[in-house]
């Protein structure tokens, strides 16, 4: 595994675990409101080996809980799983973020208990699927999979969703709720602009129309949170 950056302590990022954040490199979306851009597509931004990553774990280990794994698309790499295998062999809980497009994959960590906590994005209604993750190649049956599979409830898990101006709407999100329905935990996160955003001219939505979100949201799925 090579690592494009490392955030050495988070208390929010994983429930009630003290963590720290990696980020792999490269991703199957091109979702134009993201702040991860020189993960998402190639640049110069500087490498972590796997061998760095393991060091810094092991001389944390007492003082961090937990990792998350973060991209990018963590899912995209074949090795992922070997790697957090080396991670939980040093006595830490795995947090994943994934954008849910390998269900398959994300089903073969959580069986083998390699995962702790799931964070699944979605994106958007299904209409504006492709639109909304900048990619036309999109399997929608992929993505209802990975929701299905943490509907199941076999591990702790949250859905989320990143609402821009530009993209999305109060019908947007019924929809979306209609998929997660069930579900423990459901976010709705303002587009933040970080100066190094993927696609210029997205703007956040106004605080009184992501109230309206999640009212409309709390109706289908009640654990609906502004994050």
């Amino acid at each position: 595994m090579v690592f494009g950056g490392i955030q050495k302590l988070t208390l929010l990022d994983f429930p009630h675990t003290v963590s720290c954040i990696l980020f792999t490199k490269g991703c199957n979306f091109r979702c134009p409101f993201c702040h991860n851009t020189p993960l998402v597509v190639p640049s110069e931004t500087e490498n972590l080996t796997e061998a760095e990553i393991l060091s810094f774990l092991k001389k944390r280990q007492g003082i961090l809980d937990g990792v998350c794994i973060t991209g990018g698309e963590p899912l995209i790499h074949p090795n992922l799983p070997d790697f957090i295998r080396k991670v939980k062999d040093l006595g830490y809980k795995v947090k994943l973020d994934t954008n849910g497009s390998f269900p398959l994959r994300l089903s073969h960590l959580i069986d083998e208990g390699l995962l702790d906590y799931v964070a699944m994005d979605v994106k958007n209604s299904f209409s504006k699927y492709p639109l909304t993750a900048g990619c036309d190649s999109i399997k929608l049956d992929d993505i209802e999979k990975s929701i299905a599979l943490l509907l199941k409830g076999n591990i702790p898990y949250e859905f989320r969703t990143t609402v821009t101006s530009e993209l999305h709407t109060e019908e947007d999100i019924a929809e979306i709720c209609s998929l997660i329905k069930g579900a423990d935990k459901y976010f709705i996160q303002n587009f933040v602009d970080s100066g190094d955003i993927l696609k210029g001219g997205l703007h956040p939505m106004a605080q009184s129309e992501i109230e309206k979100m999640a009212y409309i949201a709390q109706n289908i799925v009640p654990n609906t949170k502004i994050r």
